[in-house]
């Protein structure tokens, strides 16, 4: 048991790094991919069809791309096409283009929950295509959408340990630091786990109080 706190402990300051850049990550990420995917969501059931194929393109690419490619593209391929990122915003862009993708198909078919009646009669006295959706279908379709978009967001969060692999020090990249300090990696991986789970363990929580005030506003 001493040596397993040990190896946190005596390393504190490595695993602070990491989880902080992880938590930085997904914040930075989820605000962004939330954004994206509800504007691509929104193209996918707009009534003009370029904006409808745009959607659609952009999801059945970017969700049936691997994200470690999102990612080598944006580190790797960019900078020949004149578009530099460090390496802490390639990741948050890669996990932002990536997730808004999934997002959006949560958005599409919450929306696709509502009654169709719902949107005709808020057409019939005036209201334009975005004012429908902000106003009368999303709020409906938010009962729906809740429970698929934190697991979304929780897959993001752990998706985050993939830019340990491009040079961003997060949780993912902690175990390779710690080889060197010939720490047990059993121990190591055991307190990266422990603390995954405290991050979505709020997540978690979130989802359940959305859950019950969407329940009772029904």
């Amino acid at each position: 048991m001493t040596e397993f706190l040990n190896v946190l402990t005596d390393h504190w300051s490595l695993f602070g790094q990491g989880f902080g850049n992880t938590v930085k990550l997904f914040l930075i990420a989820g605000v962004g991919c939330l954004v994206l995917g509800v504007l691509l969501g929104a193209f996918r059931v707009s009534p003009i069809p370029a904006l409808r194929w745009f959607g659609a393109t952009y999801v059945n690419i970017v969700r049936n791309t691997p994200l470690t490619l999102v990612f080598a593209f944006l580190v790797f391929a960019a900078p020949k096409l004149d578009v530099n990122f460090d390496y802490f915003t390639a990741a948050a862009v890669a996990l932002t283009v990536y997730t808004a993708a999934f997002i959006c198909e949560v958005v599409r078919s919450g929306v696709n929950t509502v009654a169709p009646g719902q949107a005709e009669a808020a057409r019939a006295l005036g209201l334009s295509f975005g004012q429908v959706l902000l106003e009368v279908v999303l709020p409906q379709a938010l009962r729906a959408m809740v429970p698929p978009l934190m697991s979304v967001m929780i897959a993001m969060l752990k998706n985050t340990t993939v830019a340990a692999g491009f040079s961003v020090v997060e949780a993912g990249a902690i175990p390779a630091y710690m080889a060197e300090f010939g720490e047990p990696q059993f121990y190591v991986l055991l307190w990266i786990a422990i603390g995954f789970l405290v991050l979505i363990t709020p997540l978690v929580l979130l989802q359940r109080v959305l859950e019950r005030k969407l329940a009772v506003a029904r």
